[in-house]
Order: structure tokens, then sequence, then C-alpha cells
């Protein structure tokens, strides 16, 4: 059982961001925390900037499990959370309409009849 004193150095840790936090599953990928932008998620390969290939549609993927998308010169045109298991994407748009996709490789995502390359 931890103390009073481990347990307080521990939350402060997590709330400055300094903490990662293992999860028991030895295949599991890891969970990071922050507290500016939300609960711990799973990290995967995928996060990161995705955008369509004449630059209209760009899909920024967050580690926290948030997206953020803009179009033209409209910046954050959708906003929600995802979820990522195996190669496929599900959206949960903060308006309320839902969307899925699929990473046909490390650097090409199919979303929405649209095809997006990762911006490196």
């Amino acid at each position: 059982m931890k103390t009073k004193a481990q347990m307080l150095a521990a939350l402060g840790a997590v709330l400055t961001g300094d903490a990662t936090i293992a999860t028991p599953d030895a295949a599991a990928a890891a969970v990071v925390a922050s507290p500016t932008q939300g609960p711990a998620r799973p990290q995967h390969p995928y996060v990161g900037m995705w955008v369509t290939a004449d630059g209209r549609i760009r899909q920024e993927l967050l580690a926290n499990g948030r997206y953020d998308e803009a179009r033209g010169a409209r910046q954050s045109a959708y906003q929600g959370r995802y979820e990522v298991r195996g190669t496929h994407i599900n959206y949960w748009d903060d308006t309320g309409f839902t969307a899925d996709g699929t990473f046909v490789s490390e650097d090409e995502l199919h979303h929405g009849g649209m095809i997006f390359f990762r911006q490196r």
C-alpha cells in the first residue's frame, strides 16, 4: 500500500503531465496522461496530421483521442472524438454525427469517400 506522500507525488506527476502510466497487459501500448488534453488514451501509430492530396481537408488526430478537421480556410470545421481499433477508426463529432474510416497503410487513410495522406 502506498503512503499518502507517494500518492500525492504520483498525482502531482499526472497533473503536470510528467506521468506515463503503463497498462498491465504487456501487449498493450503505453498510456499517457495529460491534464490539458483530456483523459489518458492508448497510443497508436496514426496520431498526427492527415491531409487530402489537394490540401483542402486537413484532419489532425490528437493523442488525447480528439480530432480537429479544417476544410479550406475554415479552421476547426469539425471537432470530436475518435477511437482506433487495429486499422479501423470511428469518429463521433461534437455536433452528433458519426463516421468511420480505414488506414490502408501507415501513411494512407480512407475516410468519407476521401483519401488522406499522413503529413510528415
